[in-house]
């Protein structure tokens, strides 16, 4: 789900069968090296969300990812609509690579996956999703230049941090080796990630865009980094909702402490917990005296039975 700022991936042997690749002298007014500069606190402050350090360590739920991945499906189908609808705009034409970039099908296998064949008709998009597709579609009807910002933001992650994000993901949720789950963060039509960002960012750099148009740029991807982090921030907060469920399917558990309301079997309306409670009907039967005396008599000869058989 996290965008990142670039980092190398993919070796060198690896061939990218693409026109231009430019390694040349980098400017301080390049496009590219605006961005990287202008957008590196939102990104050190993305990262440092408490649903990305979460991730990172591993600790995800199932449930939580499949809404992240939700999130993401609304996010590519708004940018990748309005890509496809500036994709002969000189201001954005440059940056089209729909084979090579484009999310939404992997995401819908992702989905599939995880909700199985009518996954269309049990998602939805979150209040916080929904604010980032809307500003999205605003940009690309009517401010396609500021597309770039928000395709910098989530592809050029994808390509560097999201591929940390896809090994974690797998190894904490026990996905399979045959990645089932994680077809978003394969772009298999790119065979060497850092030489594919190499040549994006030479593209970005030789749009034709005055220094005003390129500070908007920077402002609109920081702007696209916030709304990340309120997608972070709307899921850290189901992920604290969903503490007490058990993993794997199996019912909830009540450890008797805390609000007793916590416990799936309280009574909504009177206060105290359902006599069908099965914690709280043991820890009442425990208290009676005569449980107590068998309860301390089986210890016993569990104690006895023990130390004859160390011995």
């Amino acid at each position: 789900m996290p965008s990142a700022l670039e980092s190398p991936e993919g070796g060198e042997e690896d061939i990218l069968h693409y026109e231009e690749i430019e390694d040349g002298a980098v400017s301080p007014m390049d496009l590219s090296e605006l961005l990287k500069e202008g957008t590196k606190e939102s990104h050190d402050r993305a990262e440092n969300t408490q649903f990305v350090k979460d991730f990172l360590k591993g600790r995800i739920k199932k449930e939580l990812f499949k809404l992240a991945t939700v999130a993401l499906y609304f996010t590519y189908s708004a940018l990748e609509e309005e890509m496809d609808r500036n994709k002969d705009n000189p201001v954005f034409a440059p940056l089209y690579f729909p084979v090579e970039l484009h999310r939404r099908e992997a995401l819908a296998k992702d989905l599939k996956y995880f909700y199985g064949e009518d996954w269309k008709e049990k998602i939805q998009c979150s209040e916080a999703t929904q604010q980032y597709v809307d500003r999205i579609h605003h940009v690309g009807q009517h401010e396609p230049e500021l597309l770039v910002a928000h395709a910098y933001t989530r592809y050029m992650g994808d390509l560097s941090g999201g591929q940390v994000l896809k090994k974690v993901a797998q190894r904490a949720l026990k996905l399979p080796s045959t990645e089932e789950g994680i077809q978003f963060y394969m772009f298999d039509n790119i065979t060497n990630a850092q030489k594919f960002k190499q040549l994006y960012r030479a593209r970005m750099n030789a749009l034709d865009l005055d220094k005003n148009t390129k500070e908007r740029i920077v402002e609109e991807a920081n702007k696209a980094f916030r709304f990340n982090m309120q997608v972070f921030d709307e899921l850290d907060k189901i992920g604290r909702s969903l503490a007490e469920e058990a993993q794997d399917g199996g019912f909830p558990v009540h450890d008797g402490k805390g609000d007793i309301r916590k416990c799936p079997y309280y009574a909504d309306g009177g206060g105290t917990a359902s006599p069908g409670c099965p914690f709280h009907a043991a820890v009442g039967l425990a208290r009676q005296p005569l449980v107590q005396l068998v309860l301390a008599a089986c210890m016993a000869v569990a104690a006895g039975a023990a130390a004859w058989y160390i011995l």
